[in-house]
């Protein structure tokens, strides 16, 4: 394997990029009209154009990206994660041309990705699952069979698209007169995002909490789990703040659960990286949620708490390599790991994105912090895609100050251009609920909700005095006023130097 073709953009083919780097791989990028100067085309070896902006038309060509991998000799596919990374016809695609696809079988998707079909997979391996419907709900199904079917679930039901995930297709009903809308609804949304408008009905759980465990298998029929993650600060189904381990899950419960995991796994023939994902109730019961058959975006908190670099496996694993990592080192915990994503949106403004230029960009350093990122200073944030810029993690000895350092992270990261949920961050890590591990799936909502659009940065009077103060200097200091400080306007060379000076020393000390 000497060349990878990454079918992706942003943060994620940078870090394929990275990897590829490790191993002496090749990396080639492809790029939408919008990403002609993003980082991943500048960090790769080659780059190939694929299409104009819209994904339809660019990153979910499958027909331009085998094109491309024929044509730069690439020997295998990345397909990261989003646009086609979990899209069996694509998977077949790269297989049929005699390339590597580097995840899971052709097979292992098709099953995987389906809710439904996985659902039947987790039963037969012995795995509880949420109470729901086997089948998809017909297309031409009567109003009336569909209100059956939730009477029978008991209320609040979820409606989930079969295909896809991140909390598209997917609508909440607690009403049953609502129902019908919410059918249609998540069955358009659905279509429209992934393809596939097939839905299907689901019992919701009262204040879950949502665990998943990461998997990694071989091709000689290894498959091991890794500790578990906390993915349950949600705003609107969307994962927001991740870490591991969690603090509702005990020693025992972690066995549980990792060894359903990888019996579910097993149970498919899984191999590469993939996800299950559990919801864990007020009573400490689990049950098996879904499969995601690709790399978490999360997965950088787990390789810091275990050392163990998940793209790089991905690759070897695809390569034929044997997995030889100690089993019992990826269920304990080294350190706390917290991850943030950092998004384009304007978390004052309902998180509207806030598409735009960035002009300045610091990021965060210091011990135990990493930053996953696509972005750069003159980055043009694009409207087309997902407006995450960068995965912001942390990681510490223990929870606390793992809390703590990320905390400092987000008070070091500037950007400036465009609108971020930096702000959102910041607040959210002085929730008392946060800093006790007292929350759930729908705990940001409702916190959200309960703050009534009350903004996240909140001028203070000091900082009115000091932005009146900034505006002086700015008055003083302009060409005009310089301008008539100089020689031969009646005032001495050095008059304004000092004078400013001072200015400068009573904002500092004000």
């Amino acid at each position: 394997m000497k060349k990878i073709l990454i079918a992706n953009r942003g943060e994620i083919a940078v870090r394929v990029i990275r990897a590829c780097r490790e191993l002496s791989v090749s990396p080639i990028a492809v790029y939408s009209e919008c990403d002609r100067t993003a980082l991943h085309v500048r960090f790769a070896d080659e780059a190939y154009p694929i299409g104009p902006s819209a994904p339809r038309e660019s990153y979910l060509r499958i027909d331009r990206l085998i094109d491309v991998a024929k044509r730069s000799g690439a020997d295998a596919v990345h397909p990261g994660y989003g646009f086609l990374a979990e899209n069996e016809d694509f998977a077949a695609a790269v297989r049929d041309a005699g390339l590597t696809f580097i995840g899971p079988t052709v097979d292992a998707i098709r099953t995987m990705g389906s809710k439904t079909a996985a659902r039947m997979a987790a039963t037969r391996a012995g795995v509880p699952i949420v109470p729901g419907t086997e089948d998809p709900i017909g297309v031409d199904a009567p109003d009336v069979h569909i209100a059956r079917i939730a009477e029978g679930l008991g209320y609040p039901v979820l409606v989930k698209a079969v295909a896809g995930g991140g909390g598209k297709g997917m609508r909440t009903v607690t009403d049953p007169a609502d129902l019908v809308s919410a059918v249609r609804a998540a069955r358009s949304e659905a279509g429209a995002a992934f393809g596939d408008a097939a839905v299907y009905l689901e019992r919701r759980l009262t204040r879950p909490r949502h665990i998943e465990v990461q998997l990694l298998g071989d091709a000689h029929g290894t498959v091991l789990p890794f500790l578990e993650r906390e993915c349950s600060i949600q705003r609107r189904h969307q994962k927001v703040v991740e870490e591991t381990p969690s603090l509702a899950v005990s020693p025992a419960l972690r066995v549980a659960m990792t060894s359903a995991a990888a019996a579910v796994a097993r149970a498919v023939g899984y191999t590469n990286a993939g996800t299950i994902e559990f919801l864990l109730d007020e009573d400490s019961r689990f049950y098996f949620l879904e499969m995601n058959t690709r790399l978490q975006v999360e997965h950088p908190i787990t390789e810091m708490v275990t050392g163990v670099d998940l793209v790089r496996w991905q690759i070897r694993i695809a390569r034929g390599e044997r997995l030889d990592v100690d089993p019992a080192r990826l269920l304990a915990p080294q350190g706390h790991a917290i991850e943030c994503r950092i998004y384009a949106e304007d978390p004052d403004n309902n998180f509207l994105p806030s598409p735009g230029r960035i002009l300045q960009l610091r990021v965060p350093a210091g011990p135990g912090i990493r930053d996953d990122s696509g972005a750069t200073a003159g980055l043009e944030v694009p409207i087309f895609y997902d407006p995450m810029i960068s995965k912001l993690v942390a990681w510490a000895e223990d929870r606390q100050l793992a809390v703590a350092r990320m905390r400092r992270a987000l008070g070091e990261y500037l950007v400036t251009g465009i609108k971020t949920t930096l702000p959102f961050f910041t607040w959210l890590l002085a929730q008392p609920e946060f800093n006790e591990g007292r929350f759930h799936t729908t705990y940001l909502d409702e916190v959200l909700t309960a703050r009534h659009g009350k903004p996240f940065v909140e001028v203070t009077p000091e900082v009115e005095e000091i932005a009146a103060i900034a505006a002086a200097l700015k008055a003083a200091l302009s060409p005009s006023t310089l301008a008539s400080e100089a020689p031969g306007n009646g005032r001495a060379a050095g008059a304004h130097t000092w004078r400013t000076q001072a200015r400068l020393e009573g904002l500092r000390h004000g």
